[in-house]
């Protein structure tokens, strides 16, 4: 994997013009199978979340930006179930399949991580990640996540089901 010090991505809101690349990242078969997902999401209703987007984790108990690199969106990067009080919230990255393994999430990671201890004054952000989900485990932990609990049985897969980790980062 590069180096973050020598990966450069930056984090911005979404735009307009993310539409296209949203619907992609939303609707790509691994990232639903990693994620928690249970049905596609539309170009409709993507709209209407940028349309509606406003970048206050205050009001909105969450905040998406988008990833850069290269001059163009590469990934996502969310808190999702943000706690004002206790300050602490949920953390997912999704990095398009065909820029993944050239340091962007860690980088994105990094500096989302940054933004929220610094900007927003979070305490912790916290990861739920399958078990099977090698590549995000070692994103988290390579970032300063520690793993911290399982829970059995979490994710389902077709007709089974897999454990997943929580991995905690506390700032």
């Amino acid at each position: 994997m590069t180096d973050t010090a020598m990966t450069e991505v930056s984090l911005r809101a979404v735009e307009k013009e993310d539409l296209d690349f949203l619907f992609m990242l939303e609707n790509t078969t691994d990232i639903a199978r990693a994620g928690f997902a249970t049905a596609p999401a539309s170009r409709r209703m993507l709209w209407e979340y940028i349309e509606n987007y406003t970048a206050d984790i205050f009001a909105d108990k969450q905040l998406r930006l988008i990833v850069v690199a290269e001059g163009k969106a590469v990934g996502a990067v969310d808190i999702s179930d943000f706690d004002a009080r206790d300050r602490r919230g949920f953390v997912g990255i999704d990095i398009a399949p065909q820029y993944r393994r050239r340091g962007y999430g860690r980088a994105a990671l990094v500096q989302l991580c940054e933004y929220a201890r610094t900007t927003i004054g979070m305490h912790q952000l916290t990861a739920v990640v399958a078990v099977d989900n090698t590549a995000s485990l070692a994103l988290f932990a390579a970032c300063g996540f520690k793993a911290c609990g399982c829970l059995r049985s979490w994710v389902r897969r077709g007709n089974s089901y897999t454990d997943a980790r929580i991995c905690q980062r506390l700032f």
